[in-house]
């Protein structure tokens, strides 16, 4: 299988810390994680392959234009504030969405950041375009008629809206995928297993009917992102009906895990796509230290071989990973 990865241009985002209850920690999502899976990636024997530079149409097609102006300059205007920190956190926040938009980077980074994970760095933009440009290449190598492909994408996306970045995401690299699919099939899904609903993914195509959005998730009512990821969440307007959300009790195991996707799956054959984006999390393995669920080394195994009885083309874009 081809395996998309920029390691050295992936590594340039490196955060120093997110806040998690009200204190300020290490930041997880650091480039260790690309370590690892490109170990295990040389075990395999997949062939691994710089990806292509597909310009911002394809990460325009899904991400508002006002947003992705924000990310790629917000730093160099932050940097100009007399004692800014070396990188952005949001410190006030507009109470909807329809707020009046702000000229001042300090705001705008209230607009555009939903949490305290994702502080942006001088090279955050840079590592973001090219992650998204694994899942675009990923995408395109599965267009072009190969079975599967990989997108090691860090950082990840899934908790990435239109225009707004959370959970550790800037760019939405499995949406972004499932809309260059679209140029080849009319119908596309999303299956989403990370340990975390997949909330951004949810809300750019919650209006839509030829993305279906399915996501396996740690029961959010207690549990990040808290507002989103609930059953009663099924789409709206045109795209009523096509997302599901299966959300699982803390602690849930492999079987718990797997009859959640059997279910899911129905729903998926019923759409009846023409390819296939796993937005892939190892986060909900058993030794995960955020300890949602409890999937083992096997119940992954047996995950992937449930998936693959679908038979359709499939781009694997990495989101969450265990550490």
């Amino acid at each position: 299988m081809k395996v998309f990865v920029d390691q050295d241009r992936q590594s340039l985002h490196n955060p120093s810390g997110f806040l998690v209850n009200g204190i300020m920690q290490p930041n997880p999502e650091i480039p260790e994680r690309m370590v690892r899976l490109l170990s295990g990636i040389a075990q395999g024997g997949h062939e691994v392959l710089p990806p292509e530079d597909h310009g911002q149409g394809p990460i325009a097609a899904v991400h508002a234009p006002r947003y992705l102006k924000f990310l790629s300059t917000a730093h160099s205007r932050w940097r100009r504030i007399p004692d800014a920190t070396p990188e952005i956190f949001p410190n006030i926040h507009p109470d909807t969405r329809t707020a009046s938009y702000p000229l001042s980077v300090v705001a705008q980074a209230g607009f555009h950041i939903t949490d305290m994970s994702c502080p942006i760095g001088a090279d955050t933009w840079e590592a973001a375009r090219w992650s998204a440009n694994c899942a675009v290449s990923a995408a395109k190598a599965v267009a072009a008629g190969a079975p599967a492909a990989y997108a090691l994408c860090r950082p990840p996306g899934h908790h990435c809206f239109s225009d707004l970045a959370g959970g550790f995401c800037y760019l939405n690299n499995s949406a972004i995928a499932a809309q260059y699919l679209r140029a080849r099939h009319n119908r596309v899904a999303i299956i989403d297993v990370d340990l975390h609903h997949g909330n951004g993914t949810q809300g750019i195509f919650y209006q839509r009917s030829d993305v279906f959005t399915l996501s396996i998730h740690a029961d959010p009512a207690r549990f990040y992102p808290f507002f989103w990821g609930h059953a009663h969440e099924v789409g709206e307007a045109a795209g009523q009906g096509y997302n599901l959300n299966i959300p699982l009790p803390r602690g849930t195991g492999d079987d718990g895990f797997l009859q959640g996707l059997a279910n899911g799956l129905t729903h998926i054959r019923a759409f009846a796509p023409g390819a296939v984006v796993i937005a892939l999390g190892l986060d909900a393995y058993e030794g995960d230290p955020f300890g949602g669920l409890s999937v083992s080394t096997a119940g992954f195994g047996r995950i992937g071989q449930t998936l693959a009885t679908l038979g359709l083309p499939t781009v694997i874009v990495q989101e969450g990973v265990c550490m």
